[in-house]
Protein backbone atom coordinates (compact mmCIF):
# COMPACT_ATOMS: atom_id res chain seq x y z
CA UNK A 1 0.00 0.00 0.00
CA UNK A 2 1.36 3.37 -1.00
CA UNK A 3 0.21 5.15 2.15
CA UNK A 4 2.13 2.70 4.34
CA UNK A 5 5.27 3.28 2.28
CA UNK A 6 4.92 7.06 2.59
CA UNK A 7 4.22 7.01 6.33
CA UNK A 8 6.88 4.43 7.24
CA UNK A 9 9.75 6.93 7.68
CA UNK A 10 7.65 9.01 10.08
CA UNK A 11 6.14 6.17 12.12
CA UNK A 12 7.60 5.45 15.54
CA UNK A 13 7.42 1.71 14.80
CA UNK A 14 6.11 -0.73 12.24
CA UNK A 15 3.49 -1.99 14.68
CA UNK A 16 2.19 1.53 15.29
CA UNK A 17 1.87 2.09 11.55
CA UNK A 18 -0.02 -1.16 11.05
CA UNK A 19 -2.32 -0.32 13.97
CA UNK A 20 -3.03 3.14 12.52
CA UNK A 21 -3.84 1.77 9.07
CA UNK A 22 -6.05 -0.96 10.54
CA UNK A 23 -7.91 1.64 12.60
CA UNK A 24 -8.47 3.84 9.54
CA UNK A 25 -9.79 0.87 7.55
CA UNK A 26 -12.07 -0.20 10.38
CA UNK A 27 -13.55 3.32 10.57
CA UNK A 28 -13.96 3.27 6.75
CA UNK A 29 -11.68 6.27 6.31
CA UNK A 30 -9.20 4.31 4.21
CA UNK A 31 -10.28 2.07 1.33
CA UNK A 32 -8.22 0.64 -1.51
CA UNK A 33 -11.46 0.03 -3.40
CA UNK A 34 -12.49 3.70 -3.22
CA UNK A 35 -8.98 4.85 -4.13
CA UNK A 36 -8.90 2.49 -7.13
CA UNK A 37 -12.29 3.73 -8.35
CA UNK A 38 -11.27 7.37 -8.11
CA UNK A 39 -7.84 6.79 -9.65
CA UNK A 40 -9.32 4.80 -12.54
CA UNK A 41 -11.91 7.51 -13.14
CA UNK A 42 -9.28 10.27 -13.22
CA UNK A 43 -6.96 8.30 -15.50
CA UNK A 44 -9.77 7.30 -17.85
CA UNK A 45 -9.95 10.84 -19.20
CA UNK A 46 -6.56 10.42 -20.88
CA UNK A 47 -5.63 6.74 -20.85
CA UNK A 48 -6.82 3.31 -21.89
CA UNK A 49 -7.41 0.18 -19.87
CA UNK A 50 -3.85 -1.14 -20.08
CA UNK A 51 -2.38 2.09 -18.72
CA UNK A 52 -4.96 2.24 -15.91
CA UNK A 53 -4.21 -1.38 -14.98
CA UNK A 54 -0.47 -0.65 -14.90
CA UNK A 55 -0.93 2.44 -12.73
CA UNK A 56 -3.16 0.70 -10.19
CA UNK A 57 -0.71 -2.20 -9.88
CA UNK A 58 2.12 0.29 -9.33
CA UNK A 59 0.11 1.86 -6.50
CA UNK A 60 -0.12 -1.52 -4.75
CA UNK A 61 -3.80 -2.22 -5.33
CA UNK A 62 -4.86 -5.88 -5.05
CA UNK A 63 -5.00 -7.73 -8.37
CA UNK A 64 -8.69 -8.58 -7.99
CA UNK A 65 -9.56 -4.89 -7.56
CA UNK A 66 -7.30 -3.91 -10.47
CA UNK A 67 -9.06 -6.35 -12.79
CA UNK A 68 -12.51 -5.18 -11.67
CA UNK A 69 -11.59 -1.54 -12.39
CA UNK A 70 -10.03 -2.52 -15.72
CA UNK A 71 -13.20 -4.36 -16.80
CA UNK A 72 -15.32 -1.36 -15.90
CA UNK A 73 -12.96 0.89 -17.84
CA UNK A 74 -12.78 -1.38 -20.91
CA UNK A 75 -16.47 -0.92 -21.64
CA UNK A 76 -15.94 2.66 -22.75
CA UNK A 77 -12.48 2.37 -24.34
CA UNK A 78 -13.66 3.02 -27.90
CA UNK A 79 -15.57 6.18 -26.97
CA UNK A 80 -12.69 7.48 -24.86
CA UNK A 81 -10.13 6.79 -27.57
CA UNK A 82 -12.35 8.53 -30.12
CA UNK A 83 -12.66 11.57 -27.84
CA UNK A 84 -8.90 11.69 -27.22
CA UNK A 85 -8.21 11.55 -30.95
CA UNK A 86 -10.77 14.30 -31.60
CA UNK A 87 -9.11 16.56 -29.01
CA UNK A 88 -5.64 15.90 -30.40
CA UNK A 89 -6.31 15.86 -34.16
CA UNK A 90 -8.80 18.03 -36.02
CA UNK A 91 -8.98 16.06 -39.28
CA UNK A 92 -9.15 12.30 -39.93
CA UNK A 93 -5.94 10.47 -40.87
CA UNK A 94 -5.32 10.95 -44.59
CA UNK A 95 -2.22 8.79 -45.08
CA UNK A 96 -0.83 5.53 -43.81
CA UNK A 97 1.95 7.43 -42.03
CA UNK A 98 -0.57 9.58 -40.19
CA UNK A 99 -2.60 6.51 -39.30
CA UNK A 100 0.55 4.84 -37.91
CA UNK A 101 1.39 7.98 -35.90
CA UNK A 102 -2.08 8.02 -34.35
CA UNK A 103 -1.90 4.30 -33.68
CA UNK A 104 1.38 4.72 -31.77
CA UNK A 105 -0.12 7.64 -29.88
CA UNK A 106 -3.09 5.53 -28.74
CA UNK A 107 -0.85 2.57 -27.90
CA UNK A 108 1.21 4.83 -25.66
CA UNK A 109 -1.98 5.87 -23.94
CA UNK A 110 -2.81 2.23 -23.12
CA UNK A 111 -5.47 1.40 -25.67
CA UNK A 112 -5.63 -2.14 -27.07
CA UNK A 113 -4.95 -3.10 -30.67
CA UNK A 114 -8.62 -4.02 -31.08
CA UNK A 115 -9.74 -0.52 -30.06
CA UNK A 116 -7.11 1.14 -32.24
CA UNK A 117 -8.01 -1.06 -35.20
CA UNK A 118 -11.66 -0.23 -34.78
CA UNK A 119 -10.98 3.52 -34.79
CA UNK A 120 -8.21 3.63 -37.37
CA UNK A 121 -9.22 0.72 -39.57
CA UNK A 122 -8.20 0.58 -43.21
CA UNK A 123 -11.55 1.96 -44.32
CA UNK A 124 -10.98 5.17 -42.32
CA UNK A 125 -8.18 6.25 -44.69
CA UNK A 126 -9.23 7.89 -47.89
CA UNK A 127 -6.82 7.04 -50.71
Amino acid sequence: MELARKLAPRAESGEALVALLDDLERRKQLSDERFAELRAHVLSRKYGTARIRLDLRAKGIAEQTVERMALASAESDVERARAILARRYAAPAATLEERARRSRFLQGRGFSHAVIGRLLGRDSIEE
